[in-house]
């Protein structure tokens, strides 16, 4: 009987340790660009989003039913449009994003909401692609978090499409030089930024160095200087571009060579993200239609 009872108690224990070998099998871990460790007991299943490159992330991937809440900026795939809104990425409303009750916070490392949710007992991860190394690196980290396992796959695709755009261009157009327009600051996009890395990418040159920073505010006269082939820019910021002082005799805005994409294109372009070969075919249209009747000696 004393031997039944030793059996017993070593079969209990065994069940106990397995059960718990079994929990840790589920469970998993992501250290986020805070460097910050994020342990979760399984795949989470309720997520608020506040950066809308993440959430584009998050559905990429095939998860978009797991988003419960996300910031007033995601507004890509629609139906992210139907979720809930807690606010501005950077300064949420803590209130509503607890209301939620979800299993992770994804953020920017830049939001200032981290600390306080974290305080609240929420996971927080917070994440900020900038490159295009960033955007595969933080779709390979997601896809850990959310237990998706073709990631490679859809990294392939998307660095594969943004090849195929740059083939689609003629090589006359390698010699264009180009000006990407941000924000009428005038802010540009620099060969520092991801934009910058897309323009890299095509073949085609940016007037803006990457020693100025990725999305450096610019004296109006650098542009004029640099006297650009071609301009990028959003339609609400070209409104009052050629009544800036001597903009109205650069070679692009008097020979008509201006790529105005409007907000939801923008949106596109101004987030690094898995949309970026879209935003790179998209450039690469643009590019061919402009310069289509010049020869790289008048360019």
């Amino acid at each position: 009987m004393r031997e039944w009872s030793y059996t017993l108690a070593l079969w209990m224990v065994m069940g106990l340790v397995g059960l718990g070998l079994c929990n840790a099998a589920h469970a998993l871990q992501v250290t986020d660009d805070r460097g910050v460790t994020v342990l979760l007991s399984a795949p989470p299943q309720r997520i608020v989003s506040l950066l809308p490159s993440l959430t584009e992330t998050v559905c990429a991937l095939g998860q978009c039913q797991r988003l419960v809440g996300v910031d007033r900026y995601s507004n890509f795939p629609a139906a992210v449009r139907t979720l809930p809104q807690v606010g501005g990425g950077l300064d949420p409303s803590i209130e509503a994003v607890v209301a939620l009750k979800p299993d992770v916070v994804l953020m920017s490392t830049s939001s200032r909401a981290g600390e306080r949710l974290q305080a609240l007992g929420l996971k927080v991860v917070a994440l900020e692609p900038k490159t295009h190394a960033d955007v595969r690196r933080v779709l390979e980290k997601l896809g850990i978090l959310l237990g998706v396992n073709d990631v490679q796959r859809i990294w392939r695709t998307i660095d594969a499409d943004i090849s195929a755009a740059a083939r689609s261009l003629p090589t006359a157009a390698h010699s264009a030089r180009v000006y990407f327009e941000v924000n009428n600051g005038p802010y540009a996009a620099s060969e520092a930024s991801f934009i910058g890395e897309t323009l890299a990418r095509l073949g085609v040159q940016n007037i803006v160095p990457a020693s100025l920073g990725p999305f450096p505010k610019l004296n109006p006269e650098f542009v004029v200087r640099a006297n650009p082939d071609l301009i990028m820019v959003g339609d609400y910021n070209y409104i009052d571009m050629e009544q800036r002082p001597g903009w109205s005799g650069m070679r692009a805005l008097r020979d008509k060579r201006v790529c105005l994409f409007n907000r939801d294109e923008t949106d596109m372009l101004a987030r690094p993200g898995p949309r970026m070969a879209d935003g790179a075919r998209l450039m690469a249209r643009c590019i061919a239609d402009k310069l289509a009747t010049h020869t790289p000696a008048q360019l």
